[in-house]
């Protein structure tokens, strides 16, 4: 059996599984390095050369920056700028959500910028008066379109950038991706706002997500507190709102207002009983409420003993209530110097993306700890093993083959028959496998085939780019549907319904816009 056959094997396997969807993704990836040094097809340093490949550096460095601007609050300062943008208007609401995930997006990927921002659009939907999966399948698919404004929208931009460098057509820089990005945005928001009360349903999440932006309000009303003495929530200062279990040690123990807890960095405000506030010292039941006030640091290292059950993470609500707060400053200026870092071309996009996340973490804006949870770890060890494949299909003249074939079902229609081909192909794979997956299987193929017909890989890389970020039909394609899956309710069938026409918009920008721009 040749190389080319057992590379091909291994392949279909790998969709298959993908589509079978029963094995974890990085359990997937992994594997697949194994199979191919197990057959021989790549030795060691082959299989496993991906891990260690500044792409994937790059990649987990916009994850530890992206936590950065989350763990600062600046997420919340933007959603709070959003939220007085909007107002009620439904159109205004679409503009304001689509533009503000388009340059979120643009600087820390589709799964970050849609995480970080679903809270905010179920708060603007609740406000306004609209059911939340109104407002969350534009916010996914503007993300998508504004993946490909810059070079950092996207791991599968970097991938591009990678192997265009790699076929002597690149590096693609910082805005290399914008030409194809600004259009797919403005043709999103136009489609998104004339079909989407159509094509988009209404349903009602089983899990709604929580408003803690106006949690300090909440909690004053709550516990009655006085016009003089409301909670405060600070950069500095916050408060953990703990119900005493069964069986906790505190159970017993006086507690009343003012007092100081035993390691004195917390005070407690308000002590409740059955739903009445204790202003007298008073012993603590199974089912009390104790409102406890402290820094953020202490506030979270409480919320974890056993003996409280938190109400809330101060960590979450520090994040959602308190807009730019310690270390906003230093990280966006941290932001924008990888920003110029990037345009310029100073230095290569990993070392940027690197000193980025190692300032960050210098400067004590996030915790080691902290940066290694905020590393989508899934997405890094996706590339990582898949790279070994990509590698395959080219050396084991896999890729050729599947080349060859694709050259001859458009015979000499040409280069854009051939774009078209690559559309087909990756539009299908990339609903049912992730985009970053299907991107490692068709760029092989698109290359070869490029080199075959005589034409620049340039053109061909950048197609294959908008392809694969047009993974809108299912709610497996990418993270980011996923994400708004949950939140809004949505079912399996209910994304091909917007999802298409946008498909749509991504063929034609990829097949006629982007040979404008980069010609053959």
């Amino acid at each position: 059996m040749s190389e080319a056959l057992i590379t091909l094997i291994i392949l279909g396997v790998t969709v298959v599984v993908f589509i079978w969807d029963r094995l974890p993704v990085m359990l997937v990836a992994l594997a697949v390095p194994v199979a191919l040094w197990a057959t021989g097809v790549l030795d060691l340093a082959e299989a496993f050369k991906g891990f260690g490949d500044p792409t994937v550096i790059f990649i987990a460095a916009l994850f530890v920056v992206s936590e950065a601007l989350d763990a600062t609050g600046v997420t919340a300062w933007v959603g709070d700028l959003a939220l007085r943008l909007a107002g009620e208007s439904r159109t205004r609401l679409l503009v304001v959500i689509l533009l503000l995930v388009a340059v979120v997006t643009a600087v820390i990927t589709p799964n970050g910028s849609v995480a970080a921002l679903t809270p905010v659009v179920v708060v603007m939907a609740i406000r306004a008066q609209r059911a939340p999966s109104e407002l969350l399948m534009p916010l996914a698919f503007g993300a998508h379109a504004g993946s490909m404004l810059l070079l950092t929208g996207s791991p599968v931009n970097l991938v591009i950038a990678d192997y265009a460098e790699s076929a002597g057509v690149g590096p693609f820089g910082l805005f290399s991706f914008t030409f194809v990005g600004v259009p797919l945005v403005l043709g999103t928001l136009i489609i998104v706002v004339l079909l989407g009360p159509r094509l988009i349903p209404r349903r009602t999440a089983g899990k709604s997500l929580r408003d803690l932006g106006g949690q300090a309000a909440v909690l004053t009303a709550h516990y009655e507190m006085e016009s003089d003495r409301p909670v405060r929530l600070t950069r500095e200062m916050g408060v953990l709102e703990a119900v005493i279990p069964p069986r906790s040690e505190f159970i017993g123990d006086i507690a009343y207002p003012g007092m100081r807890t035993e390691s004195g960095r917390l005070v407690v405000v308000a002590v409740r009983h059955r739903g009445h506030d204790h202003q007298k010292p008073h012993g603590l039941h199974a089912g009390d409420v104790v409102l406890f006030q402290g820094a953020w640091p202490d506030l979270e290292e409480a919320a974890q003993d056993p003996n409280i059950l938190a109400v809330d993470s101060p960590e979450q609500v520090r994040r959602q209530a308190v807009p730019l707060g310690a270390g906003a400053k230093r990280t966006l200026v941290v932001l924008a110097v990888m920003i110029i870092l990037l345009a310029t071309g100073l230095i290569p996009a990993p070392v940027a993306g690197l000193l980025a996340a190692l300032v960050v973490i210098a400067t004590r804006v996030l915790t080691v700890q902290q940066a290694y949870d905020g590393i989508g770890w899934t997405t890094v060890i996706l590339v990582g093993g898949l790279m070994s494949l990509s590698t395959a299909m080219v050396s084991s003249g896999a890729a050729q083959q599947l080349a060859d074939a694709l050259v001859a079902l458009v015979g000499d229609a040409g280069p854009y028959a051939l774009l078209a081909g690559l559309f087909v192909i990756t539009s299908v794979l990339g609903q049912l496998i992730s985009n970053m997956a299907t991107a490692f299987i068709v760029v092989p193929v698109g290359l070869a085939a490029a080199i075959q017909m005589d034409v620049s890989p340039a053109p061909i890389l950048m197609a294959i780019a908008v392809f694969a970020a047009a993974a809108l039909l299912t709610p497996v394609a990418t993270p980011a549907n996923l994400v708004v899956m949950e939140a809004a309710g949505y079912r399996f069938g209910d994304y091909w319904k917007l999802g298409l026409p946008l498909l749509g918009l991504y063929g034609l920008v990829g097949i006629g816009l982007v040979p404008l721009f980069m010609p053959f």
